[in-house]
């Protein structure tokens, strides 16, 4: 089946289904793949994730080669894509690395500095599914399914569009990789990095394994690679036509699920790592804010958001942080807690709100953000009493808006603040 091509730069349908660049900005990444719009399992990987932050905190190593690692007995944390031209390689001992290429410039890990871009880039995937599987602190899974009324597009609109926003407001680029399955998603995600975007649909999945080593499987290890060697299996072809009874000398146990993987078959479901403890929303602004008049309606925007995922996850948080980052990176963080368990995007709004007053001191932010934690079960949320009988009235009232803005849209009712000029 045809579709139309989507524009992974100007995030549009353009052009025809035989368009080799976008007809809208003339870009060549143009998504498209019969499966595309059918396919939900995705696997999201930070392109050179170190290195790239390091780049992104300081512009004028962007052209060159940067090496994030140990001093010369140590080995390679990360390799730009710059230094990787050089044979440069992740796991390296760094005394290697520096004769492949003497003119890199050799970063000391700040792993703290990671962390916070890693929850930064996970943050941003719960807002497209609470299904998402961390693998590492710069890659998860996640399960797009269902989300296409949500997020109005396919889950591969969803995440170009996602890709395109990691960019935008974290300043780093990711790669994604789409299919029917976990498996394929991951090798997917490895196919066209940095920026990539590849898709592996269900029909190609056996022809395209076929040529592959067998190493490509998860589970097929340096010693399993060489018993099966000996038998002549080389290539993930081979390995489908090999007795059950070779393959378990060569596996063991693990081998039937080995085998149907060789097949592209993977029944493993995306499974959250832990419940979850928070649910956030943030922004970064294109220049930086300081004005509390300025920031108000904003935070208005992210409580809605956070308020929509509580909704959908059937949680409720008792507890309110406000996040600010100014502009040298500073993190602010203040929190509200023991309050009566909330969904409404009113009721968070309001602690956040003095919160966000108290911090507007003249410095300037160039990101905000919101969070629910304390979470508990959206039956216990917004029930009232007789000291509280606003809150039902205020949860009808968004239940209506929510229903109006399922059917026309988000734009279709917004509050006056959002209106507000912003300061010149």
């Amino acid at each position: 089946m045809s579709v139309a091509p989507f524009c992974r730069d100007c995030l549009t349908f353009a052009g025809t289904v035989l368009a080799q660049r976008c007809a809208a900005c003339g870009s060549p990444r143009l998504l498209r793949h019969p499966e595309r719009d059918s396919l939900s399992i995705a696997h999201v990987d930070c392109d050179a994730f170190f290195a790239a932050v390091e780049k992104r905190d300081d512009p004028s190593l962007a052209d060159r080669p940067v090496i994030i690692g140990g001093g010369k007995r140590g080995v390679v944390s990360t390799a730009c894509y710059v230094a990787r031209t050089y044979g440069v390689r992740s796991a390296m001992p760094m005394f290697k690395a520096l004769k492949a290429c003497p003119h890199a410039v050799v970063i000391k890990p700040n792993i703290e500095k990671y962390r916070v871009a890693g929850r930064e880039v996970r943050q941003l995937m719960l807002e497209l599914t609470p299904l998402v599987e961390p693998v590492s602190i710069d890659e998860a899974f996640l399960d797009l399914s269902g989300t296409e009324r949500l997020h109005h597009g396919s889950p591969a609109v969803t995440l170009a569009r996602f890709a395109h926003r990691v960019e935008t407001e974290i300043g780093i680029s990711i790669s994604v990789g789409l299919a029917p399955n976990k498996f394929l998603a991951k090798i997917a995600s490895d196919l066209q990095k940095p920026r990539g975007f590849s898709i592996i649909g269900r029909a190609e999945a056996p022809d395209f394994l076929a040529d592959k080593p067998v190493s490509i499987i998860p589970g097929i290890g340096a010693s399993a690679q060489a018993r099966l060697a000996k038998a002549g299996v080389t290539l993930i072809s081979h390995l489908r036509h090999v007795p059950l009874k070779v393959l378990f000398e060569a596996l063991g146990r693990d081998s039937q699920r080995l085998s149907r993987l060789a097949w592209g078959e993977d029944s493993r479901p995306v499974t959250p790592e832990r419940e979850t403890k928070s649910i956030s929303a943030e922004t970064t602004f294109e220049t930086d804010l300081q004005a509390f008049d300025d920031l108000e309606p904003i935070l208005w925007r992210l409580s809605e958001k956070v308020s929509k995922r509580l909704k959908t996850a059937g949680l409720a948080g008792q507890s309110v942080t406000l996040k600010l980052k100014d502009r040298e990176f500073r993190l602010l963080t203040r929190t509200r807690s023991g309050l009566p368990p909330t969904q409404l995007a009113a009721r968070l709004f309001e602690p956040a709100r003095h919160l966000l007053k108290a911090a507007c001191d003249g410095t300037s932010y160039r990101l905000i953000g919101i969070g629910a934690a304390d979470l508990c079960d959206a039956a216990e949320a917004d029930r009232g009493d007789l000291a509280d009988q606003t809150v039902v009235r205020q949860a009808h009232m968004e239940a209506a808006i929510d229903k109006i803005r399922d059917k026309f849209g988000t734009a279709a009712l917004q509050k006056g603040i959002v209106l507000r000029k912003p300061q010149r």
